[in-house]
Parts: structure tokens; C-alpha cells; sequence
């Protein structure tokens, strides 16, 4: 079974994504901050990663960037809101982007792309 952590701030989103990708199959860790995502990375390292960018403290291309310094084998999605954070070099360093929508086909196409890599 594959893990994925999904980072995000908001507790409705997190257990949104939690229930649909678990009914999908996949084990679920949530983390509602950047330095929680990077420290249940050091505990549990997950096969995939979904990443807010908007979050208080260390934002999503904060983590981003520290988690690619760490292990650039670990896939992250970034999730978000407004879609002219694409048009930013700095997110693109993730391997997706999707816009965050009550539709998660996109979300979960994504990860079975990246996880079938």
C-alpha cells in the first residue's frame, strides 16, 4: 500500500483528502504546517507528498525547497488555490500542480501518474 502525506492547514481539506485517497487504497499521514510535513517526513518518509502552498509559518514553497534539499526522490504534488503560483520558477521544482477543486480527479490522476514512475 502506498503512503502519501497530505500538507495543508486547512483540517476540512486534510480530511477530505484523507477519506477519498484512502477509499482509493492509499495509507494517509496528515500534517497541517511545513515543519510538521518535515518532521513526519524524518519519521514515516511517504511514497508521495500533496503540498498546500498557502500556510502560515513555513509555506508550502518553503517546505518545497527544504524537502528537495533533503531527498529529491520523494514525488510532491503542489495543491493549490490559485493557479498563477504555476507561472512562479519558484514551485517548479515540484513534479505537479493542481489547482484545488471539490473535483479530485485531477489530484488523484496525478498521483497515479507519479506513483506508477
Amino acid at each position: 500500500m502506498k503512503h502519501l502525506l497530505v500538507v495543508d492547514d486547512e483540517k476540512h481539506i486534510c480530511q477530505l483528502y484523507k477519506s477519498e485517497l484512502e477509499d482509493d487504497g492509499y495509507s494517509v499521514s496528515i500534517a497541517h504546517s511545513g515543519k510538521e510535513a518535515l518532521e513526519e517526513v524524518e519519521r514515516n518518509p511517504p511514497d508521495l507528498i500533496v503540498l498546500d502552498i498557502q500556510m502560515p509559518g513555513m509555506d508550502g514553497i518553503e517546505t518545497l525547497e527544504t524537502l528537495l534539499g533533503r531527498d529529491k526522490g520523494i514525488p510532491v504534488i503542489l495543491s493549490t488555490a490559485y493557479s498563477h503560483y504555476k507561472e512562479d520558477f519558484t514551485t517548479w521544482g515540484a513534479d505537479a500542480y493542481v489547482v484545488k477543486s471539490s473535483d479530485m480527479s485531477s489530484l488523484k490522476s496525478e498521483i497515479r501518474r507519479l506513483l506508477s514512475r
